[in-house]
Order: structure tokens, then C-alpha cells, then sequence
């Protein structure tokens, strides 16, 4: 049956290839999609599946039911775009000013698409069903993810595999890891508020800026001396905010920023020991403050056996030459809520651009993909979902597998 499916998609390249330069040529930002979903559900409605709209908002889920009852696995893409100007000078480059897929969105729901195709041609020879999730607002917390959760799209699931397409690694890679794979990702908003004044006459100002900027070199320590070295953080202050004239001492400073971290006690460490440092700086100073801090995503935490299940069936799967076992990455995402929910996986697809001087990475203006990769990600995905469908969950008898080829 797989090599079946292998063969269908294959058949299908060009078709995936045309849906992720369409997408690509019309993105849509996060909260504000509505005609990609349109186009997705209409994608799915063709092929006969039954279709729910506006899930957790602009969500949308589709699900192909086999010709035998058994397990549902459920597929994950994401289909939201980045506020960024593209760069790149190609026939599909974005057609919307300052708004760009420029993190591999569009390709996933075009390996989703593609693979929906491929199954609903072998649907009769399923066992169970297939949950094809497309999930909005990836990039913005609170994301899609959440909420799509709460409004059902894993009811009834038994397992959830995805994948990122990653551009900074070599096409035909695959990369697992069991366990933490992505970081929290949190963000910070802090206003020092000093006394504002005349250039020339320091003495009678609270001076908001210098106060901001010793406070940023205190951030510092929260990691390098708060945490234990075993552990991993990071807190970034991303921007600087108070406009003035040269000759004006600011009045306030607004500072935001992001902090990742794997564990629940070093993520509550960080927050509290921001607060601290927040607090001593500004009381030393003589300044005021108000102090946010928002969690957006909780870690992706790979479930063991799903990895390992992924991990063992790749090699044989067309187009990959080599697994990995990846680092952690300190970048969020909100597959993350998926497995808290149900088990299973989030592995990462290399997609490296062949025959480019310079790889961009993820949220660069520049950023491509290889698109043979997505042929890649689709068989993987699809050999994941075929093999746990007609083993009835991860572990594979020797009888399995003579069904499986």
C-alpha cells in the first residue's frame, strides 16, 4: 500500500508544487485569513471529505474515513503568513505588500493538500480515518492551536503526527527528537517611567534612558547567573523604544522582549527573576515601572514512542537520505497544544535550497525552500499515518509489515 501511496504522490508533485506557489503568491496574516481557508476547504470538499469550517476561528479540519473501521490519525499544517517585505525575485514571489510566507507555511499546507489527494485514492484499502488539520495563526500567541483544540478538532484522535519544513537543513534530511523538541516561547513588556527634561540640565530629570539601558545590561545575568548552566534559557530584549528630540531627556522607556525555555520551573524562574532585577534597577534609580510578562506557548514535548515510531520509518521512505537526531530548538510553536491533548510527533524536513550561495533562514525576506522536500515531508507524513492505521497504533508485528509493502 505504500509504495502505492509513494507513487500517487509522486504523480502529485506538480499539483503540491502549483498550490504552494499559489499560497505563497497570496499570503495572509495571522487572525486575518480568509481566503486561504476558503481555498482549503473548497480543496477538500472536492475530494468528498467531510469538512468543518471556522474551527477555533478560522481553522479548518477535514477528515477521510476509510473503507475499514480502525484508529484516526490526525495531520497538521499550518497556513498563516509574516508581516515582511519579500526579496526574493521569483515568478511566485508575494503579491501582497508587506506580507510573505516567509516560514514555510504555505508549503505545509501544500505537502497536506498534496497527501489528502493521495489517500482519498487509496481510501478504501484504509483502516480508520484521517484527521487533515489546517490550523491558522501559528505565528501570533495566542495561536490557532488552542483554540481549534477547544473547539474539537481532536476529538476522537488516537495520535497527531507534523512537520516543519526546515530551510537550513540539507534536502532529504529528517529530524526527530523525543522529548522537548521547541521552547516556550514568552514575551515581556516593561515602561520605566523617570522625569523627563532639558538636555542641558540632567540633575533635574529622572533619566529614563540611562535607567533603561543599565537595566538591559542586568538582564544579562538572569541567565548566565540565575539559571542553573544544565539548563536552558534565553531572554532577549527586542526592542528600545523613546523618541525624542537631542536635546530631551526622555520621560519613559518602553522595552519588550521574548524569553524561551524547556522546563515549567526554569520558565517561572525567569519571569520572577526579570521581575527582581525590574524592581532593584528602577528602585536604585528613583524611577517607577509597570512589568508584563505573557506566556505564549508551552514547549513542543514529543511523546517517546510516536518519535521513535517516526524515527524507525523514515529511512525507508522515499527521499530521505538521512534521520537525525535534532537539537532542541529555542523558536516556539503551538503544535505544542496538540500534544498535551493526544500523543504523538513533530519532526523537521530539510528543504535547503539547492544551488543558492546564501541560505536565509526562517523570517528572512529571503527565505525559500527547496520544494522537493515537500514531496519528501508528504511521504513521511503518509507512511506515518498508513503504518500506525494498519498497525493499530506504533508497535509493528512482522505480520504488519508484509501488509504494509
Amino acid at each position: 500500500m505504500l509504495d502505492k501511496l509513494y507513487k500517487l504522490l509522486e504523480d502529485n508533485y506538480n499539483e503540491i508544487v502549483e498550490i504552494r506557489r499559489h499560497l505563497h503568491m497570496h499570503p495572509e496574516l495571522s487572525f486575518e485569513e480568509v481566503e486561504t481557508p476558503k481555498y482549503i476547504a473548497a480543496f477538500h470538499e472536492k475530494l468528498g471529505h467531510e469538512v468543518r469550517e471556522g474551527v477555533g476561528g478560522r481553522g479548518v479540519v477535514a477528515t477521510l474515513r476509510g473503507g475499514k473501521p480502525g484508529k484516526t490519525v490526525a495531520l497538521r499544517a499550518d497556513f498563516d503568513a509574516l508581516p515582511i517585505q519579500e526579496e526574493n525575485d521569483v515568478p511566485y514571489k508575494s503579491k501582497t505588500p508587506g506580507v510573505m510566507h516567509a516560514c514555510g507555511h504555505d508549503g505545509h499546507t501544500a505537502t497536506l493538500l498534496g497527501l489528502a489527494k493521495a489517500l482519498n485514492q487509496l481510501k478504501d484499502e484504509l483502516t480508520g480515518s484521517v484527521v487533515f488539520i489546517h490550523q491558522h495563526a501559528e505565528e501570533y500567541a495566542p495561536g490557532g492551536a488552542v483554540a481549534m483544540v477547544e473547539d474539537g478538532c481532536l476529538d476522537g484522535v488516537d495520535v497527531i503526527f507534523g512537520t516543519h519544513i526546515w530551510a537550513t537543513s540539507p534536502l532529504g534530511e529528517i529530524g526527530y527528537r523525543s522529548g522537548p523538541a521547541m521552547a516556550a516561547a514568552d514575551r515581556f513588556h516593561i515602561t520605566v517611567q523617570g522625569k523627563g527634561g532639558h538636555g542641558a540640565q540632567p540633575h533635574l530629570t529622572k533619566d529614563s534612558i540611562a535607567i533603561a539601558s543599565q537595566l538591559v545590561v542586568n538582564l544579562q545575568q538572569v541567565v548566565s547567573r540565575r539559571i542553573d548552566p544544565l539548563d536552558s534559557a534565553v531572554v532577549s530584549v527586542g526592542s528600545f523604544d523613546s523618541i525624542n528630540a537631542f536635546n530631551v531627556i526622555a520621560d519613559s522607556v518602553k522595552l519588550t522582549g521574548t524569553v524561551r525555555t524547556f522546563k515549567e520551573e526554569v520558565r517561572t524562574k525567569v519571569e520572577n527573576e526579570i521581575r527582581r532585577i525590574v524592581e532593584g534597577t528602577c528602585l536604585a534609580a528613583d524611577a517607577e515601572f509597570t512589568y508584563q510578562f505573557l506566556r505564549g506557548y508551552p514547549p513542543t514535548v514529543n511523546h517517546k514512542e510516536e518519535t521513535e515510531f517516526v524515527a524507525e520509518l523514515a529511512p525507508s521512505v522515499p527521499g530521505v537520505i538521512k534521520t537525525v537526531e535534532a537539537q532542541p530548538q529555542m523558536g516556539g510553536e503551538d503544535f505544542a497544544y496538540y500534544l498535551e491533548k493526544v500523543p504523538g510527533t513533530f519532526f523537521f524536513t530539510g528543504a535547503e535550497l539547492e544551488g543558492r550561495e546564501t541560505t536565509y533562514p526562517h523570517h528572512h525576506p529571503k527565505f525559500d525552500i527547496e520544494e522537493k522536500g515537500l514531496l519528501v515531508a508528504a511521504n513521511v507524513l503518509g507512511a506515518a499515518a498508513v503504518k500506525y492505521l494498519i498497525n493499530g497504533g506504533v508497535q509493528q508485528t512482522d505480520k504488519v509489515k508484509a501488509e504494509i509493502v
